[in-house]
């Protein structure tokens, strides 16, 4: 229960059908700093605020409460954020604090309570893929978080529930009015908990101020074109905020750390038909030959064609059909057949694949 009005309706509907709700809240050491005036107060997840709402839930069903002391794990998630930004790539906190800490440290919480189910409020569901749970998109496309939950381990999805996985939200809203929830048009979290600022470069700066060394910024054929003041101030598929003028528009294509290099270039630079990933996740038995299914390789992306190649455990490269835009080191990537989410990985590296033979190619899906 993190105090959101997702959340809150899926604790109270799980309640209104008859389960024995447990209410757990991550308490991560997070400050959120009072705005300014005239600004909008941080819309996370972790606040004290939060917290409190959260326990005024539970307390209207009448249901057991607990606030968990996870700072010491959070500050390690905030170390892996900063650290890839150290080193040129793009992290994404959500997915690790899901893995790690949502469905990680959670489940053993759940096992001192003797909670046989584990349920959040997150746009995803449960189903059944050739007799065995399979996490899947929710019905609300538009909000559908299973992108994020791509890393759980594959031996607790038989205990997960996912209360609003067939809802949009607006009859989540619409639930929590009927519910009389008070958070019923709180908004959205849409920043990272702890960069409630969404400085990034700031949270690095703080903590490895190192990363910020004058270099150079270079064009397509290695020319310097500029200067930049540290590698941490950037993202691929990054425009704005460049300080450089060649006459025409321009993005980040390419972060190299070793060299405290940033690379530039016209749009086209940023089209690529491969990925490699790294510490893959499979909600399923992969095939060792290659096979199809659709790739997803960042929140708002839509999964696209590609061919996958997963022989290596732990290791997936991906093909696809077109080439896409701004395949980023550091990002979160996805597989898919149709609504079943098949598992994910981290992406190491973008790259133009070589010549494939398409008799090697496996046409059915897992």
């Amino acid at each position: 229960m993190s105090g959101g009005v997702d959340s809150s309706v899926a604790a109270c509907l799980l309640h209104e059908q008859g389960y024995q709700v447990i209410g757990f809240f991550m308490r991560t050491g997070v400050e959120s700093p009072s705005p300014a005036a005239g600004q909008e107060r941080h819309r996370g997840c972790c606040s004290a605020t939060d917290a409190a709402d959260a326990r005024w839930v539970a307390g209207r069903l009448g249901v057991s409460f607990y606030a968990l002391n996870f700072e010491n794990e959070f500050d390690t998630l905030i170390d892996y954020f900063v650290e890839e930004y150290k080193n040129g790539r793009t992290p994404n906190p959500c997915v690790h604090c899901n893995n790690r800490l949502k469905f990680g440290r959670i489940v053993d919480y759940a096992h001192t309570v003797d909670a046989n189910l584990i349920a959040t409020g997150h746009y995803a569901r449960i189903g059944q893929r050739a007799g065995q749970p399979i996490l899947r998109r929710a019905v609300d496309r538009t909000k559908d978080q299973s992108y994020v939950l791509n890393g759980l381990d594959r031996s607790i999805l038989q205990r997960l529930i996912f209360p609003l996985g067939e809802l949009t939200k607006e009859q989540v809203r619409a639930e929590a009015r009927r519910f009389d929830l008070p958070m019923h048009d709180k908004p959205d979290s849409v920043e990272i908990c702890f960069v409630p600022d969404r400085n990034y470069a700031r949270v690095v700066r703080e903590r490895a101020p190192e990363a910020f060394r004058q270099g150079a910024v270079v064009d397509q054929q290695g020319r310097e074109v500029g200067r930049h003041d540290g590698i941490a101030n950037f993202t691929i598929g990054q425009r704005r905020g460049l300080g450089i003028a060649l006459g025409l528009p321009i993005y980040v294509t390419h972060l190299d750390s070793e060299n405290n290099r940033v690379t530039v270039g016209e749009k086209a630079a940023l089209y690529h038909r491969a990925l490699q990933a790294v510490r893959v996740n499979w909600l399923i038995d992969p095939p060792a030959t290659p096979w199809r299914a659709n790739v997803q390789i960042r929140y708002q992306h839509s999964a696209a064609p590609a061919t996958i190649y997963s022989a290596e455990p732990g290791q997936m490269q991906a093909i696809f059909d077109e080439p896409q835009m701004a395949i980023t080191p550091g990002q979160a990537v996805a597989v898919y057949d149709d609504d079943d989410c098949l598992g994910g990985g981290w992406i190491r590296l973008a790259q133009q694949p070589a010549a494939t033979a398409e008799s090697t190619i496996t046409p059915a899906t897992p």
